[in-house]
């Protein structure tokens, strides 16, 4: 038998059976009786048997087990004991076992060690096995290891399951994403190890928008669909450079490893927003949603766990607040923006109520003849404590509450009704977002405007995204059909921003493309293919035989290129900034439409008008000064006199952003300065260092004393935010 090999030597005497009907009882002596007990133990396959050499060389396996892993005996026999089994890495035990090899090495006992059939033969037919083995090790009377004894049993079954387990615990079962338990457990354990490391990790935390609307207009199945299919996208943006997580509804975090340059996760997070903003085709629908996202980096932005997601939150509540789909890094200054947003809401209630909103009107304008066509309706709301709040802001707000369709009628009817007292040639244009479009109250809302102020229905133009395509593509069809039943307008507003669809021209009869600003900013850049795009659609829309209206026009420069590119209509702050009807009428009353084009020659975005108190660092002196203008290439700052042109700089734009700049520029105590390397946005308007000082090596700085060791330079002088700057731009 098998197991004789084994124990081939052993010497003993055999006892007879007992016939009297007594116990046979079997002796430690009872060499063959013994023997037969355990070659029936390995033909039952309740365990195996298994020997090495004192080289860790297997030199005796249960033939049931070698039938079991679908190998022949001499295959398995004479190879190293780790080279046909190795430890599971993922065990999903709660302890962590040592490497098989470190066992054997160490010539420890091994007990219920979790091992995987890891011998890559052509023969290997079979699915991956899982054992546990156990083992002691054996010495001669000598004490000279003479290799491993060990048994053997066939786990796979309960392996698989423990898997399964393991796997329904930590990732979720829509998305296949890791979960909230998993995603904490990983960030709490890299936040440990990476701050003894002095290492950086980035959260980012990312909130669908308009997810809701999915689910109220499609269905919940089709809410369901849709979050795998941002599962699967952000997977492929993502990629290997950190692990998604799905924390419940439509919220996602990504925890990304060692990135800190907020230059690239800026980038990274511009495409997260755009590929989410793709259309979706679920059930032969198409759904249009977005995202909002927030940014935290430890160790700048907190050191555990709690602290970095709160302040992802925050960033997160910022951009959303800042108008979607936008990004933002965490900074000090944030608020609790749930509790803004709570407050912002309330208020706006009382706006509407106490009638506290308002509509001011810009001129849409004919490039010919310099002459105002239209003039496009804009919400305004000055808080009564706040001042001015930015539709940007409050917009999103009331479509996320039940205030959407109220302020929507309300700005219809209004429009309309200042319409009324304009010349006739003028059309009044008003925005209509998702959520009021999908309404059921809307043809009524509009017939109700038009009917009570008595404007003729083709002096009133809508002024539609793409997002009003999320729906049963159907009920979107007799909305359309409505309309232009009641003679109104259509316009589509944002063209070429996202992923614009040709199908959206194709199916919907809209009158006007209204080009997005976004590409009159960089038209003017150099290397940019914005002037192209805005040809293309222009080209696109005449070719449709709809009008085009380009948006966001400020200065000559701009305006020489969208002329060349022979567009009809241009809106923008060249001609005129949007203005209450009081003005709108005081124009009107001389009875001349004509605008000419006023603004500055040429189109600078990257300029800022800022006041800020910053700190400069010249050798191992630091002064005070007062930073009036900054862009990505440079700054203005005041305050500070003797500085020769030339020299090297290093401004402290507190919160641990360095930049190396040099002295370009002198008038007195105002210098300009270049930067070493451009600033980047930091998603709310504002610019950012790509990298900071870790308050690690600030802490270490900080404690090797900062006493000068020579004598300052320069002189302080008081600079104040209030008085003008010199202009050194060219």
């Amino acid at each position: 038998m098998a197991v004789n090999r084994l124990f081939k030597g052993f010497s003993g005497s055999t006892t007879a059976d007992d016939r009297s009907g007594a116990a046979s009882v079997i002796t430690p002596n009872d060499t063959s009786r013994r023997l037969e007990i355990l070659d029936d133990f390995e033909q039952a396959g309740i365990g195996w048997l298994w020997a090495t050499d004192a080289e860790a060389r297997l030199i005796y396996i249960s033939e049931k087990a070698a039938e079991k892993l679908k190998q022949p005996m001499d295959t398995l026999l004479a190879q190293p004991l780790t080279a046909i089994f190795e430890t599971d890495v993922e065990n999903p035990g709660d302890r962590s076992e040592r490497p098989l090899n470190f066992q054997l090495t160490a010539r420890n006992k091994i007990l219920d060690h979790t091992v995987r059939f890891a011998l890559n033969t052509p023969k290997s037919e079979h699915r991956q096995s899982w054992w546990s083995i156990s083992g002691h090790p054996k010495f001669d009377a000598a004490g000279r290891f003479q290799g491993y004894r060990g048994s053997a049993k066939d786990i796979t079954v309960e392996h698989e399951r423990k898997v399964v387990d393991s796997r329904l615990a930590e990732f979720d079962s829509l998305t296949g994403l890791a979960n909230r338990h998993r995603m904490d457990k990983k960030l709490e354990s890299t936040l440990a190890a990476y701050k003894a490391a002095k290492r950086c990790c980035t959260l980012i935390m990312l909130d669908l928008d308009r997810f809701k609307h999915v689910n109220d207009t499609l269905g919940h199945p089709a809410g369901d669909e849709l979050l795998r299919q941002v599962a699967r996208r952000l997977e492929r943006v993502v990629g290997s450079r950190g692990e998604i997580g799905r924390l419940g509804g439509d919220e996602f975090q990504i925890i990304l490893p060692d990135i800190d340059d907020r230059g690239k996760l800026g980038e990274l997070s511009n495409k997260i927003i755009q590929i989410i903003s793709q259309p979706y085709t679920i059930d032969d629908k198409r759904a249009t949603i977005g995202a909002s996202v927030g940014i935290a980096i430890a160790p700048y932005d907190g050191v555990d766990k709690l602290d970095v997601i709160h302040n992802a939150d925050l960033a997160l509540y910022a951009a959303k607040n800042g108008g979607r789909g936008q990004f933002r890094f965490y900074s000090a200054d944030l608020k609790d923006e749930a509790a803004e947003r709570a407050l912002l809401e309330e208020g706006l209630r009382d706006a509407l109520a106490n009638e506290a909103l308002d509509l001011h009107y810009q001129p849409v304008v004919r490039v010919e003849d310099n002459m105002v066509v239209a003039l496009e309706a804009l919400m305004r709301w000055d808080h009564p404590e706040r001042g001015p709040i930015s539709p940007a802001v409050f917009i999103p707000i009331a479509e996320e509450s039940d205030l959407i369709n109220q302020i929507g009628a309300w700005a219809l009817n209004k429009a309309c009704t200042d319409a009324m007292a304009w010349p006739k040639s003028l059309r009044v244009a008003v925005n209509v977002s998702a959520a009021q479009f999908a309404h059921s109250d809307l043809i009524d809302t509009v017939t109700h405007a038009l009917e009570t102020s008595g404007l003729a229905a083709d002096r009133l133009e809508l002024e539609l995204t793409e997002s009003v395509f999320m729906g049963d593509g159907e009920t979107i069809d007799d909305i359309f059909r409505a309309l232009k039943q009641l003679g109104v307008r259509l316009a589509l507003d944002d063209f070429g921003t996202g992923y614009s669809s040709l199908s959206y021209l194709q199916s919907a009869p809209f009158d006007k493309i209204k080009v997005d600003r976004t590409f009159v900013d960089g038209c003017t850049q150099k290397d940019q293919n914005s002037a192209k795009i805005i040809a293309a659609i222009i080209g696109l829309s005449d070719a449709l035989g709809m009008e085009t209206t380009v948006e966001g026009v400020e200065a000559f420069d701009q305006l020489e290129i969208v002329r060349g590119m022979n567009a009809r209509f241009i809106q923008g702050w060249i001609y005129a900034k949007a203005m209450p009807q009081e003005n709108v009428l005081e124009r009107l009353a001389s009875g001349d439409l004509r605008i000419e084009p006023d603004g500055p020659l040429r189109h600078r975005p990257e300029r800022r008008s800022v006041f800020r108190r910053i700190g400069i660092i010249h050798d191992d002196h630091r002064y005070d000064a007062l930073m009036r203008n900054l862009s990505k290439t440079g700054a203005l700052i005041d305050g500070l006199l003797g500085v020769p042109t030339g020299t090297g700089l290093v401004l402290d734009l507190t919160g641990g952003q360095l930049v190396v700049c040099t002295v370009t520029r002198v008038q007195d105590a105002m210098i300009a300065v270049e930067f070493e390397t451009p600033l980047v946005s930091d998603g709310a308007g504002g610019l950012c260092t790509r990298h900071r000082v870790s308050p690690y090596v600030l802490a270490s700085a900080g404690m090797q004393g900062d006493t000068p060791k020579s004598k300052p330079l320069f002189i302080e002088v008081a600079a104040v935010s209030g008085h003008a700057a010199m202009d050194f731009s060219d």
